[in-house]
């Protein structure tokens, strides 16, 4: 079972147990408050009972004079016993009081709870067994989706080969015939991204964890700003990186720089800037471009505030952030730039 499954699972699993859990709850604390009731019924009968005839091993007779305020013929609580008053034939000024001990009632009330509680424990098991076959059953649709899913990306990874393998030959020869120049430098570059993203591809559908490798911050962001400088001639990139390592997944980290880089770039004014710089653990990418309205929407897949694009850029750059435990923040202001915030841990 892998996380996304998981995770259904769980979720599935916890809303179906909350669930039932709660109705069943509140289902037993009615029951239990019934019979409690029906129980204080039969002391009340049995009190009637001893009242007539006088045989009363388990309550204790006394007797209470009449006041206008006494009620008879009803069961009575006090602090120390429950009990009921009943009128003597014989008598005008008493009536008689038969009485049951708190201490014995609070005990069968115990004896009550101890039983419902046990029910209500052996019935969370049975919904335990359901809410695991619930899950597991809802789980079905997901999983032949993600493999309807994978099997299609493994159609498609496995067609990249020809045509990539193309391109690699070919800009290989072009670069023979004319020597170095900025435009293969280009479609060399934009190579190297295809293929960074389908050894992502793989390694996400072999469901490995990104493997972490220690690397210098300061070379890989100069190198990722001087390949994307290269494709936007207009903007002025300044960087003030100083050398420090960090221990991420390159491959994942250079996908996030170069989705950031890309976005300052391509939403920025006519010669605008784009500066990056570290501050202790913080990584800054700041633009003087259009802005974001909702900075808060913008991780969203497919989110987006103009035409341009698809929405999914930043979707990606938030779970690449959250596959690598870095967590980062945007801070925007129309017609002024965007500063991205990449804390590092």
């Amino acid at each position: 079972m892998n996380r996304i499954e998981l995770e259904s699972f769980t979720k599935g699993f916890v809303l179906f147990f909350t669930s039932l859990s709660i109705l069943v709850g509140v289902l037993f604390y009615f029951i239990y408050q019934k019979e409690i009731l029906v129980k204080e019924s039969e002391l009340f009968t049995q009190m009637r009972i001893c009242s007539l005839n006088l045989k009363c091993n388990k309550f204790d007779i006394n007797f209470e004079q009449k006041r206008d305020n006494l009620s008879t013929y009803k069961l009575l609580k006090d602090d120390n016993s429950l009990y009921s008053l009943f009128n003597i034939d014989s008598s005008s000024k008493f009536l008689l009081k038969i009485s049951f001990k708190k201490e014995k009632y609070l005990s069968i009330l115990k004896d009550i709870k101890e039983k419902f509680l046990l029910y209500y424990m052996l019935v969370l098991v049975v919904i335990v067994v359901l809410s695991v076959v619930f899950s597991l059953y809802t789980l079905n649709p997901l999983r032949k989706s993600l493999l309807l899913t994978e099997e299609f990306i493994k159609d498609i990874l496995h067609d990249f080969n020809t045509p990539i393998s193309s391109l690699k030959l070919n800009s290989y020869l072009l670069k023979k015939e004319i020597g170095e120049n900025v435009k293969v430098l280009r479609i060399e570059n934009s190579l190297k991204r295809i293929l960074a993203l389908q050894n992502n591809l793989i390694t996400y559908l072999q469901n490995q964890p990104l493997q972490k490798e220690e690397f210098s911050l300061k070379e890989v962001v100069e190198d990722r700003v001087g390949f994307i400088s290269k494709l936007y001639d207009d903007i002025t990139f300044k960087v003030e990186v100083k050398d420090r390592y960090v221990n991420y997944n390159k491959e994942a980290f250079v996908r996030i720089l170069d989705n950031l880089l890309s976005n300052a770039s391509k939403y920025n004014k006519k010669d605008g800037s784009v500066y990056v710089t570290l501050d202790n653990d913080t990584l800054i990418i700041k633009d003087e471009g259009i802005g974001i309205k909702n900075t808060t929407k913008v991780f969203e897949r497919f989110y987006k505030e103009n035409q341009r694009g698809i929405g999914i850029g930043l979707h990606i750059v938030k779970k690449l952030c959250d596959e690598l435990g870095i967590k980062i923040e945007i801070k925007s202001k129309i017609d002024v730039g965007t500063s991205i915030y990449l804390h590092f841990s």
